[in-house]
């Protein structure tokens, strides 16, 4: 069974969609499948537990019982080699 796997960030509309272009290609380079959707901060806030994953851009409270990888390293390019290796980890668990 695939993971379910959120990546959100403030609004769900622009660095969201820029992470969700560089994880599908990682995702699918690396031949790993995952159920991989888009949202807004404050839509996952009630739903978390429906993920296995929260990939965010954004601050997410520490409440939250899903694992959350920050993806800011994405779109810096400062650390994404560690997120990448985060990522997989998780997938694999």
């Amino acid at each position: 069974m695939s993971k379910k796997v959120v990546v959100i960030c403030g609004t769900g509309v622009c660095t969201s969609t820029v992470v969700m272009g560089k994880l599908k290609a990682f995702l699918q380079e690396k031949g790993l499948n995952v159920n991989l959707t888009q949202s807004k901060v404050s839509d996952v806030m009630n739903r978390a537990s429906d993920y296995d994953l929260i990939i965010s851009t954004t601050a997410v409270p520490s409440t939250i019982g899903t694992k959350v990888i920050n993806a800011v390293p994405v779109l810096t390019g400062v650390g994404k080699e560690k997120f990448f290796a985060e990522l997989e980890a998780a997938l694999k668990e």
